[in-house]
């Protein structure tokens, strides 16, 4: 072996001895944020009871750092609401910011309390430590869910009082309302294709979604509407922009004991148009779709905060799991999680799914499996009812 050979070797063991030195990857961190409210509950027969409001808050939680033990790093006294689909909040793309809209408030009359519409948005800065408020938008009457585009410069937000969607821009840590663009019949969430050129507004009590075209900052209506099931409350997109998927409620918010649908619309027609309706059980309401785009899966609500004497009751309700191959969407299995859960998150990696169960008071911690779900039984207990989730925006 001549001198060049005995020092590669050398070189060789050297580089050997730093790798089994090395430290694996460290865990990171990312975030989930909630939506616990305090004012709202059912009687036994079903019926809503209206608290006094001071006791909500939103929870930012990391859910990167231990998948199956997330930790909560901040608890903000805002106000947020049960009342519309539990997607009135989002994280940015990059975890600088976080949105929430508190759609209703309680307030005094005779005696009692009721909800009325609110036009806040809250803005929290998730860079400090701990996250902070650091401003408060007006913006549409009843705002209900919203949406953010890849860029993460552009949101968009259904106002469920007055039938508008409002355009917020995002430059750094200021956002504004820049637009408002008038639908003409409630909605109830909206959600930004892929690339952020079109977006799609769910016209709740009109069971149909409404095509928007995005040019910049610039959002129009052209009143190209797609007829979908009963109640449609929530909607997702795939990661490849190719379709959408419709959660049709069948209630007008609630369980009715009658099978529901998830609408499957083709994205890349022209025009875009409905091709598929996927039977998933009673009442979908929560909904996402994986950032891997291979599964999505539907919240059934079940009956879990109906009379306990309704022949639809249950103490617990379902997940359902949905296999997206191409353009096809297939019924998968079904696992049960607890009381009226609202708000469900994939992982960034889509190996994990969070379900928040408003009546008791926590998230289950489901994992993905090829195409199944699994419950882990593992729960994460909150300080509230959650009635709304978000993950990181993609």
């Amino acid at each position: 072996m001549n001198i060049g050979t005995l020092v590669l070797a050398a070189a060789g063991i050297a580089v050997l001895a730093g790798c089994v030195g090395m430290n694996p990857a460290q865990p990171k961190r990312e975030l989930m944020i909630v939506g616990n409210d305090e004012k709202q509950s059912w009687d036994d027969m079903g019926k809503a009871i209206v608290g006094p409001p001071g006791k909500d808050t939103v929870s930012i939680i990391d859910i990167g750092t231990d998948p199956l033990a997330p930790k909560i790093i901040a608890n903000l006294p805002l106000a947020n609401t049960i009342v519309g689909p539990p997607v009135n909040l989002l994280i940015t793309p990059d975890e600088g910011l976080a949105l929430v809209a508190n759609s209703m408030n309680a307030v005094a009359e005779g005696g009692a309390w009721k909800l009325v519409p609110d036009n806040k948005v809250w803005v929290i800065d998730l860079t400090a430590t701990p996250p902070k408020l650091i401003a408060t938008l007006a913006v549409g009457k009843q705002p209900s869910g919203m949406s953010i585009n890849r860029a993460g410069n552009l949101v968009l937000i259904a106002n469920r009082g007055d039938n508008t969607i409002s355009v917020l821009r995002i430059s750094g840590k200021k956002v504004e309302l820049i637009d408002t663009v008038n639908i003409g019949e409630q909605v109830a969430h909206v959600k930004f294709t892929p690339d952020g050129k079109r977006a799609l507004a769910v016209k709740f009590p009109g069971h149909k979604v409404a095509l928007l075209e995005v040019n910049g900052e610039k959002v129009t209506y052209n009143k190209y509407d797609m007829a979908v099931g009963l109640w449609p409350y929530n909607v997702d997109v795939t990661p490849d922009g190719k379709l959408a998927l419709v959660a049709d409620n069948g209630n007008s918010g609630a369980a009715d004991g009658n099978v529901d649908t998830v609408s499957v619309i083709d994205l890349e027609l022209t025009p875009p148009r409905v091709i598929d309706k996927v039977v998933v059980g009673d009442g979908p309401e929560g909904f996402a779709i994986s950032p891997t785009g291979k599964l999505a899966v539907a919240v059934l609500l079940r009956g879990s905060n109906s009379a306990k004497n309704a022949f639809f009751y249950n103490r617990n309700a379902l997940v359902v799991a949905l296999k997206i191959d191409g353009k096809k969407v297939t019924r998968g299995n079904e696992v049960e999680v607890r009381g009226l859960p609202e708000g469900v998150v994939f992982s960034g990696d889509g190996r994990y799914i969070y379900v928040g169960n408003f009546i008791d008071q926590d998230v289950s911690i489901l994992r993905v499996d090829g195409d199944q779900i699994v419950n882990t039984g593992k729960s994460l207990q909150l300080p509230g009812h959650p009635a709304s989730m978000r993950g990181r925006s993609y």
